[in-house]
């Protein structure tokens, strides 16, 4: 029997590994470059006709079961089990994106350090000290890292109660405070007008097919789809729960904080001339921190609160890249708790390592593939090819093969008849062709 969330853990569980790094860079950018509120108009929708569709099914493979992912599939399949058990090896892709995502992680962890004593005065000094940790400083990557690492894996040892739910008890409505007092701050800056129009006034004519599907990919990629983990949260869901509502906070929060982010991130660089169209790690390890400098002490203080709420925004989306490979491990193995997380930490270590390697200087060439470096690689094969497959699986499996009597006796009593056949229909039809055309976009035309 699965260790059970409370109502309000498993909200804020869900909401944790959906809120990650993509929050704090990646939303703000796109929504910048793609016509400000218009982009996210777009985005709301698309979350709704396609995300948060398949969502939905994931939750239902993962509650109705009550299994990890690979147990959850083999169980509710009427027959062909052992074929559809290897869709439940998308778990497979989580602890990929977790060997790369915690060297991010370690490179946050240095930030929030150093960020308290010293802070770059300019983007080329800040640049220098960045492409340093990358390319030259192997020891304090790999310090870091570690540290990272270890944090995650104390996590999820402490299970699904007293570890994961606790962790996000603390840490999310942390973050939310950490934000708003940098909101508030942004609030009194010149910069802080600008960055409102910039991320909220809608300019339509921005607005083109490149739009449609950047939004189509980030409504899909930004609730967690495709790796095993709302699958495995599910399994681990109250009974009695309000699964449309606890689902929809669970999406409001998602956006709120990508806004908020925005918002704050924005404002520095209106107020002080920085890049808004910088995308990625370069927005927020050389332009910003650059712009924190200006402020003086104040400006310290404020890039270490930056820092750690980047750092609790990604500690709550690795421990659930963790979670759905240890459960695998400690239901079909009989593995206790402990010894499940030594097996994925030693294969987790040496793919980071490996990552890390990939970007120093004198080992790069050795783990550089197809003109990408090994993390480049795990990034491509996990978001372009492994969560877009499972997209798709998950919506085929919940749509044609589970039993929709099943399926309406689990949302029925919060959706309603009819509001439940618009979503049966969307994961039947709308859905897994809006991923194919995602993924087909993003191997072959971006």
């Amino acid at each position: 029997m699965n260790e059970k969330f409370s109502k309000i853990g498993f909200i804020l569980a869900v909401a944790g590994s959906a809120v990650g790094l993509g929050n704090a860079w990646k939303f703000p950018t796109l929504v910048g470059q793609n016509g400000g509120s218009a982009f996210i108009v777009l985005y709301l929708l698309l979350t709704f006709l396609v995300s948060f569709v398949i969502f939905l099914g994931e939750i239902a493979i993962g509650k109705i079961s009550e299994k990890d992912a690979v147990g959850a599939f083999e169980s509710l399949a009427p027959k062909n089990k052992n074929l559809w058990k290897f869709a439940g090896f998308c778990i497979i892709g989580a602890i990929l994106i977790f060997s790369f995502y915690s060297v991010i992680m370690g490179w946050i962890l240095k930030y929030v350090v150093t960020s308290i004593y010293f802070l770059p005065n300019s983007m080329k000094e800040s640049e220098e000290i960045f492409n340093s940790l990358l390319t030259k400083d192997l020891g304090t990557s790999i310090f870091y890292f570690t540290i990272a690492v270890l944090m995650s894996f104390y996590v999820v040892s402490k299970g699904v109660k007293s570890g994961i739910e606790r962790l996000n008890i603390w840490m999310m409505p942390a973050l939310f405070i950490f934000l708003i007092i940098m909101l508030i701050y942004s609030m009194n800056m010149n910069g802080f007008l600008d960055s409102a129009k910039f991320m909220l006034m809608p300019d339509f004519t921005k607005l083109n097919k490149d739009s449609i599907l950047s939004a189509l990919g980030l409504a899909f990629f930004t609730l967690s789809l495709g790796v095993g983990t709302i699958i495995t949260y599910a399994a681990s869901l109250p009974n009695k729960t309000n699964l449309l509502t606890s689902s929809l906070s669970i999406v409001f929060i998602n956006i709120l904080i990508g806004i908020m982010m925005g918002l704050i991130v924005f404002t520095f660089i209106f107020e002080y001339g920085g890049n808004p169209a910088q995308e990625g790690p370069g927005l927020v390890f050389i332009s910003l921190i650059t712009l924190f400098s200006k402020l003086g002490f104040i400006g310290n203080l404020f890039a270490a609160m930056f820092f750690i709420s980047l750092l609790f925004a990604a500690l709550t989306s690795a421990v659930s890249m963790i979670e759905p490979s240890a459960l695998f491990l400690i239901n079909n193995y009989k593995f206790s708790r402990k010894k499940a997380l030594k097996f994925i930490f030693v294969f987790v270590y040496i793919m980071g390592i490996l990552c890390i390697l990939s970007y120093q200087s004198v080992t790069s060439n050795s783990l550089t593939f197809f003109g990408k470096s090994f993390f480049d690689c795990l990034d491509y094969l996990t978001s372009n090819l492994m969560m877009p497959i499972t997209g798709i699986i998950v919506a085929i499996f919940v749509g044609f093969v589970m039993k929709k009597q099943s399926l309406y006796a689990l949302f029925g009593l919060y959706m309603g008849r009819k509001l439940f056949l618009i979503w049966y229909f969307l994961l039947r039809f709308i859905a897994p062709v809006a991923v194919v055309i995602i993924m087909v976009n993003q191997l072959f035309f971006s």
